[in-house]
């Protein structure tokens, strides 16, 4: 690993790659639940080689983490994402891909650098790998080998499709899409609750973005552009191929979802950016999203390539009113509290949520990441957290039902935390409604999980 290489924040600490593929079990401490039986699937970035510079954190090839549960017991299994990229860079030995173009071997032109590394989800049968910029990348849930590229999709999905808990339909939407990268295109899709895809329209968003996340309710889908701008020309000059450009303001889209993209509606508001919502809803003609809201838009710079100014993030409420003739949204903070990774219980998607998790920073010199795992009640308006110990940082909190019939948040939280002191990571499982309490279970790894992004769990 070269000078440069070293000095990248995002290859050292608990960035840096862990590139060996193992299969242990993890000694338990405390009483996990008997009822846990399945898997929490988390997926992250983790360069196979040491990669071209410049690189960014989000550009690492993807690993998948398994934490299989089962009989109070839990077993650990992680496998690279074996994409076309990561098989071209292995038959010849060192990195090939770049996110500067200019820099790329030749022996990356004209073939497919997608790192599947973003989200992980089960669906119509199928574990999937996801990343905004491909095809979702298909693995077996058991082994976690790679089956390859979901081509039936016919180009990018997006790393954040919703899956609708009554009609099990699968919504989801691209950016970038069209002949030329870095485009205003998009498109909306839908996959049957089979795995079939029988759905996907195209259309022009106000302007080229990265749109890494959307909202849908049970009739409506949301799609939010926001400043966070993509441009294939700064690229090719040397500059940031996205970067932040508050000027542009931000924009939804709301469309039914029986309906045609040609008649999207969109509205407006004050620029900002949002990666992840919390959930989103519809109460007669008004539509609501609960979305963690930055001041501006993290980890990117400006467009003239200076360094983007600090990032603060709240959850607010966005309210869309149908009927009304204005086009603004209307926004209000809903909770005070520095946080990211926001979840509901699954089987409240695109409907009216009472409990909501998240991961939460407190001290902004604690860690590299989240410090704290937050639960709110918004029928009693209650916040309560639990403290992580100085140093440490933790994942997307996942929720679990205890049953299929269980009442919405009653179940475990699960979160992956990354021990610093001792560089090595642990599985909290927490009572959902009592994370103040501390996990009823830890399952103690020997070895540390890197900071990746997404997870799910898929009962076995």
């Amino acid at each position: 690993m070269d000078g440069d290489v070293r000095l990248n924040p995002y290859l050292s600490g608990n960035f840096a790659p862990v590139r060996s593929e193992d299969d242990f079990d993890v000694p338990v401490r405390g009483e996990l639940p008997r009822e846990l039986r399945g898997a929490l699937f988390r997926i992250g970035p983790n360069p196979q080689f040491d990669p071209i510079e410049p690189h960014h954190w989000f550009f690492g090839d993807g690993m998948v983490h398994g934490f299989y549960m089962e009989d109070g017991k839990v077993r650990y299994r992680n496998r690279y994402v074996r994409t076309p990229k990561l098989e071209l860079e292995r038959e010849h030995g060192r990195a090939l891909f770049s996110i500067d173009p200019r820099r790329a071997d030749p022996l990356a032109f004209d073939n497919e650098g997608g790192v599947a590394n973003t989200n992980v989800l089960w669906h119509g049968g199928k574990l999937l790998a996801l990343e905004e910029g491909h095809h979702p990348f298909e693995m077996d849930r058991d082994t976690l080998e790679s089956r390859g590229y979901a081509r039936s999709y016919r180009g990018n999905v997006t790393a954040h499709p919703k899956i609708d808990p009554v009609t099990g339909e699968m919504i989801w939407f691209a950016y970038g899409v069209g002949p030329m990268p870095l485009s205003a295109g998009m498109s909306y899709g839908v996959t049957a609750a089979d795995g079939t895809v029988v759905q996907r329209q195209e259309f022009q968003a106000p302007y080229a973005s990265m749109v890494h996340d959307f909202m849908v309710t049970e009739n409506h889908v949301l799609f939010p552009v926001m400043p966070l701008t993509a441009s294939l020309e700064r690229a090719m000059r040397g500059g940031p191929a996205f970067a932040w450009e508050p000027e542009k303001g931000s924009y939804v889209g709301v469309m039914r979802r029986d309906g045609d993209v040609s008649s999207i509606r969109w509205f407006n508001t004050e620029a900002g950016y949002v990666f992840h919502p919390m959930n989103a809803w519809e109460e007669g003609d008004k539509l609501y999203a609960d979305v963690m809201l930055y001041n501006v838009a993290p980890l990117f710079p400006n467009a003239d390539g200076s360094p983007g100014e600090d990032a603060v993030s709240q959850l607010v409420r966005w309210t869309f009113d149908l009927a009304g003739a204005s086009d603004a949204i209307k926004v209000e903070v809903i909770d005070d509290l520095r946080g990211e990774f926001p979840r509901v219980d699954p089987r409240r998607e695109t409907r009216r949520h009472r409990h909501g998790w998240y991961a939460a920073n407190r001290g902004p010199d604690r860690a590299p990441g989240f410090d704290t795992i937050a639960h709110l009640d918004f029928a009693t308006g209650r916040r309560q957290v639990f403290e992580l110990a100085a140093g440490d940082a933790t994942s997307e909190p996942v929720f679990v039902p205890r049953s299929a019939v269980a009442p919405e948040g009653d179940g475990w939280l699960t979160a992956v935390v990354w021990r610093g002191a001792e560089d090595r990571s642990d599985l909290l499982v927490f009572e959902a409604q009592d994370v103040a309490k501390g996990p009823v279970a830890v399952a103690e790894l020997p070895r540390r999980v890197p900071f990746g992004f997404h997870g799910n769990w898929v009962g076995l």
